[in-house]
């Protein structure tokens, strides 16, 4: 049996374990800061659930396998500066941006990107975090502990926010997933939709940017890329060289999941194009203590990470497939009964999505 290391153990890890088991695969999530080395063999394949891990013992360990994937990747992706650099030089749309070195001034990001100017740290930072917003009309200042620490970005007025996963094997044979439309609320993504016909002229445009992605960094595997819609053109915001929260919608939706089309991707394992099956729903539950009802509802696959319940902490999240809208507005319904008040703006923006798809 194959065996697949997961740095990271995580609920992206726990799925990639049971997306694994019709495969044959061994799947081994595994925790940075864990105190036992795992016992890597040669012939053993090393992922990722996360583009940074703290230096320890166990990371050192695991990304000097030769089994370790895509080890060139991670520098230029997990540091913004580096992953701004590379979109740049293939030509890919981003917003325009510029670094911040230890004596820029705010006078002259905002000459250069604009009224509002978005600082970001090079490394770090997810979910919102690791973001400041710099305000001309404030008067704002840069904050010293981010000069020559992070990049700035100009604000961009987009119409939504989408989202492509792509796999791509060891020969460049690249598969993609529909586009996904994506709500985030404080940073945290709370709902994802997908196919939407809507986008589906902006699949060409979406494919080819993330396929030259991957190409020019012989990358196999999954990867995913956030971007803002823009009129009729995309703007990568972020790249994620892993499978990715707003990817989870496939484990319903699609005949091959993204976690098992990683799988196959870095095993040699041939992939192939997705079907997709129906509309599909995803819902995040954020800070929300699991209710056993929600096993009762129609058309719903339940996911819940065992984790302890803590205000803002990913603990769990709910697909909804069916090949008939109506039959997923039901269980919106049900759902949207069983989920509390903050939870009532997600469920208004599926269901007005849903009605111009």
């Amino acid at each position: 049996m194959q065996t697949v290391w997961v740095l990271g153990a995580g609920q992206l890890g726990a799925m990639l374990k049971q997306a694994a088991y019709p495969l044959a695969i061994n799947v081994e999530p595994v925790e940075p800061e864990s105190e036992q080395l795992p016992n890597i063999f040669d012939g053993d394949t090393v992922t990722v659930e996360r583009e940074q891990w703290p230096d320890t013992p166990v990371t050192r360990h695991m990304s000097q396998q030769r089994g370790f994937m895509n080890a060139d990747i991670f520098g230029k992706i997990a540091d913004r500066f580096h992953q701004k650099t590379m979109l740049d030089t293939l030509g890919i749309n981003t917003a325009p941006w510029r670094s911040v070195e230890v004596n820029t001034k705010a006078e002259s990001l905002h000459t250069e990107l604009g009224p509002d100017v978005l600082l970001k740290r090079r490394e770090g930072g997810y979910d919102g975090k690791g973001q400041y917003w710099l305000y001309e009309d404030q008067g704002d200042e840069v904050p010293t502990d981010w000069l020559g620490t992070g990049i700035a970005e100009k604000k961009i007025p987009f119409n939504e926010e989408l989202s492509l996963v792509g796999a791509r094997d060891k020969d460049g044979n690249k598969v993609f997933y529909p586009l996904t439309l994506n709500l985030h609320s404080n940073g945290i993504l709370m709902a994802s939709i997908s196919p939407l016909s809507r986008v589906a002229h902006l699949q060409p445009m979406a494919e080819s940017m993330l396929g030259k992605i991957m190409d020019s960094a012989n990358y196999i595997g999954v990867m995913a890329m956030e971007c803002f819609r823009v009129g009729e053109q995309l703007i990568v915001n972020e790249l994620a060289p892993r499978v990715h929260n707003s990817g989870r919608w496939t484990q319903a939706g699609a005949c091959v999941s993204q976690f098992e089309m990683h799988l196959r991707a870095v095993c040699d394992l041939p992939i192939k194009a997705p079907e997709v099956r129906g509309q599909s729903v995803m819902i995040n539950i954020i800070g929300v203590e699991r209710e056993i009802a929600w096993l009762k509802i129609p058309s719903t696959q339940c996911y819940w990470y065992g984790k302890d319940v803590r205000p803002g902490r990913k603990l769990g999240h709910i697909n909804i497939n069916h090949p008939q809208k109506s039959a997923v507005q039901t269980a919106l319904n049900e759902l949207r009964k069983l989920l509390p008040e903050n939870y009532q703006d997600v469920f208004n923006w599926v269901e007005k999505e849903l009605k111009r798809i």
